[in-house]
């Protein structure tokens, strides 16, 4: 499977919005706009995000669009986020998309937060090289509770 990153196109967020909206995704995900079906506020915080310095890709799989990862945040401070299709987990997409990612972005270090219950996406960043540095706390959204979370760091 070909997996690349490319830049997000209007066409991708309604792709997107449906991803996001996945029962099973947003429990393993835990931390989540409070209300995912809110399509205004999803179409709000998209165009806030573009005009951002933020780094948003859109992943494809042999030229579908799968998902979306990106690298936000202060500098010294910046983060990496992603989020895979639910129906292409299991397949290295996501760690082969965060590979790219952080090559495209070369600065360090870069930070990620999981829950702490969140092996696939665990082992997606660990595979990556990011290394546990922290424990935390926060409300999930999806959950509706208070919950564990690993924050990870990637190094020089």
């Amino acid at each position: 499977m070909q997996i690349a990153l490319r830049e997000v196109h209007d066409s991708d967020l309604p792709v997107f919005f449906r991803q996001m909206n996945d029962p099973e995704a947003l429990h393993m995900a835990a931390f989540t706009p409070k209300d995912p079906g809110d399509r205004d506020a999803f179409e709000a915080h998209w165009k806030r995000i573009r005009a951002s310095d933020a780094v948003h890709r859109t992943v494809l799989a042999d030229g579908d669009v799968v998902g979306s990862a990106a690298v936000y945040g202060e500098p010294g401070e910046r983060e990496v986020t992603y989020w895979i299709d639910r129906a292409y987990w299991g397949r290295g997409i996501a760690t082969a998309a965060l590979r790219e990612l952080i090559v495209q972005v070369p600065e360090r270090p870069l930070y990620a937060r999981a829950a702490a219950d969140n092996a696939g996406s665990l082992r997606v960043l660990h595979k990556c090289g990011f290394r546990v540095t922290a424990e935390a706390s926060g409300y999930a959204n999806a959950r509706g509770a208070e919950i564990d979370e690993l924050v990870l760091t990637l190094e020089a």
